[in-house]
């Protein structure tokens, strides 16, 4: 338990707060009927949870550094809990989606102290070790989340999806009370509130004008507005960030293109690879009249060919480029979700299958070194700010590709079917129109939107494939070699900025 007590208690932690990005997917449709909820409420269900995650998930790592890891760990965990009993007891769409935003800003606190405090633990080839555990762990997340959550849903119901999470919690608060020590960075760095709140601000109202923009227009007053204010709380967050002494994330980095072309690797990674998989949920479930567990397991085909390629790709690959294994699995993602988006009215699951597949082999290969190869393109002293913009550029692009794939569905949807009932119909209420439309043209619409949602997903593949062949180039000198290496090392990501 001395030796790998913290793993364990750190990992279980992960796992939970990785496990409910996805969990939710599978619920959906059950969670549109137990409360009545619009598509935009079951579009911010999801939001609200990546969207608080990628938000606060650099500010809370600066604060944890002047506060202890593991009491902001322990704090984190302790409002995760409570925000998924909130969850678990909502009685409309407003009040979930309230606890799922509490759930995120704990999973931050959670997240952002997680490689801390195994580098205060673990040293030599004991970090190694425990580094590869918790990779193993992450991806197990993202492969159990949508079969449990079918699970629990087809059996329990859906709330139960929030209220595992309890049990789990207590355990993860006393093992890592009991056996993970304080740590506190050498140098704390000041903590950059004026920074987390515009960067905030910029995220939430980015991605609202997105979600609004579905249901009442690109063009409409608020959600101009919405971008507006976007717009506004980003040059605020630019400017700040440009004079305190310990910016969250330095805009100058961006200069480098290198760099750039990593963080937008990471937001389209994240944004292709998973974000219509809420409304290939939706259309398994409403439209083909699959189980919650059987529309879990579609997705399996995904994320086991994810884990294969992972595995074999740490040996196998070890020494290529991480521009060409992040680069070449985004490409490879954009093809997947091609071959999406080739559904009609007759279509059934099997047709999904080469496509996850082709997805899950992107997905290998990209999310073991995008870390890397952020880290690989600045200096050692600013590791732990590069490592942090990689997870909040990847949550950011989740959060973003669920509110325009969204509005790209309902908009192809609506070349066949009217307003109100493309939104219901995208919302999982099939059901309920079934009476005023025949079922062919329902399946149709539904089958052509979720294909230009599909194509819209590899568009932004693509494009970060591109990107990041182009851009991400070992620089000459001593970092060269760096940048040609495999992940990054638990020393690495665990490294503090200093300025």
């Amino acid at each position: 338990m001395r030796t790998w007590g913290p793993l364990t208690a750190v990992c279980l932690g992960t796992f939970m707060l990785l496990l409910d990005v996805t969990i939710a997917v599978v619920a959906l449709p059950d969670m549109a009927k137990g409360l009545h909820a619009s598509l935009s409420d079951l579009q911010w269900v999801m939001d609200g949870y990546a969207l608080a995650l990628a938000a606060l998930l650099l500010g809370v790592g600066a604060a944890a550094d002047v506060l202890g890891r593991r009491r902001v760990h322990v704090a984190g965990i302790a409002l995760f809990a409570a925000a998924s009993l909130w969850c678990g007891l909502a009685t409309g769409p407003g009040m979930l989606v309230a606890a799922r935003c509490v759930q995120g800003v704990g999973a931050a606190a959670m997240f952002a102290t997680t490689l801390p405090l195994l580098g205060s633990v673990y040293q030599g080839r004991r970090r190694s070790v425990a580094l590869g555990v918790w990779g193993a762990v992450s991806g197990a997340a993202a492969a159990v989340g949508p079969v449990l959550g079918g699970l629990l849903t087809d059996g329990p119901g859906w709330r139960w999806i929030f209220f595992v999470n309890l049990p789990v919690s207590v355990a993860a608060v006393a093992l890592t009370l009991k056996v993970v020590p304080e740590s506190r960075a050498e140098r704390a760095r000041r903590v950059d509130v004026a920074g987390t709140v515009t960067f905030a601000g910029f995220a939430g109202a980015l991605t609202y004008g997105a979600v609004r923009a579905g249901s009442h227009g690109w063009t409409e007053r608020g959600t101009l507005l919405s971008f507006g204010l976007a717009l506004l709380a980003l040059v605020c967050f630019v400017a700040v960030e440009r004079r305190v002494a310990d910016p969250l994330l330095d805009p100058r980095l961006f200069l480098r293109p290198a760099f750039a072309g990593v963080m937008v690797g990471a937001f389209a990674f994240n944004a292709a690879a998973f974000s219509v998989m809420a409304y290939t949920s939706i259309w398994l479930q409403t439209l083909l009249g699959m189980s919650p567990v059987r529309g879990g397991v579609v997705f399996l085909w995904l994320s086991l060919a994810s884990f294969v390629v992972a595995a074999a790709g740490g040996r196998l690959l070890h020494g290529v480029p991480a521009r060409l294994t992040v680069g070449g699995g985004l490409l490879l993602i954009a093809a997947g979700q091609f071959c999406t988006a080739v559904l009609d009215a007759g279509s059934t699951a099997t047709t999904l299958v080469p496509g996850l597949v082709l997805v899950g082999v992107g997905t290998g290969l990209v999310s073991p070194g995008i870390a890397g190869a952020a880290l690989a393109v600045v200096e050692p002293e600013r590791a732990g700010m590069a490592g942090g913009a990689v997870n909040t550029f990847r949550q950011l692009g989740y959060a973003l590709g669920i509110a325009v794939f969204g509005t790209v569905l309902t908009s192809r949807m609506q070349d066949a079917l009217p307003h109100d009932a493309a939104h219901a119909l995208a919302g999982g209420g099939a059901g309920a129109l079934r009476g005023a439309f025949p079922e062919h043209a329902l399946r149709s619409a539904f089958a052509s939107g979720l294909n230009a949602a599909s194509v819209a997903a590899a568009v932004v593949a693509l494009a970060g494939g591109v990107l990041v062949l182009a851009l991400v180039r070992a620089p000459r000198g001593p970092r060269a070699a760096v940048t040609e290496s495999a992940p990054a090392t638990l020393e690495e990501v665990t490294a503090q900025p200093r300025g």
